[in-house]
């Protein structure tokens, strides 16, 4: 398999399509999930081309894994969460949808189940107000 260039989330990278910034640098691009699975799904997005994490460039890996680690610590304190659920997938047959390599970083909260990947939309102002939140303790 190849990496298509035309995938949604190339598209968010070069602007053609919006999306729920929190924070963005030379190598990655952080965003809330618009289809979450509990409140505050993020998503570390490296700006390397790659279509998962088998093709990946190992120094894109090394210098995205800190912010991931950051996003994660963030979150929590923002979501108040009793824990971090940190998902990545290779290959539809794994559960990926978007063939662009890409960080989950799921809140999980005691008692609560995560809901299914793409159930629901969020509203957007909600995410407006949390990548507000999730910038600022960033």
């Amino acid at each position: 398999m190849t990496y298509d260039p035309t995938n949604i989330f190339a598209k968010i990278l070069k602007g053609e399509l919006p999306s729920h910034k929190v924070y963005e640098d030379d190598t990655a691009l952080v965003m809330l999930d618009i289809f979450p699975q509990s409140k505050g799904h993020t998503l570390v997005i490296p700006k390397a081309a790659s279509r998962n994490l088998l093709d990946a460039d190992p120094m894109a890996l090394s210098a995205v894994m800190p912010l991931v680690q950051r996003v994660a610590k963030a979150l929590q304190t923002v979501t108040k969460a009793d824990g971090i659920r940190l998902a990545q997938f290779n290959e539809a047959p794994a559960g990926q949808t978007v063939f662009h390599l890409h960080f989950h970083l799921i809140p999980a909260y005691e008692g609560t189940a995560l809901g299914a990947h793409a159930s629901g939309r969020a509203d957007d102002a909600e995410l407006a107000q949390l990548a507000k939140d999730l910038a600022a303790a960033l």
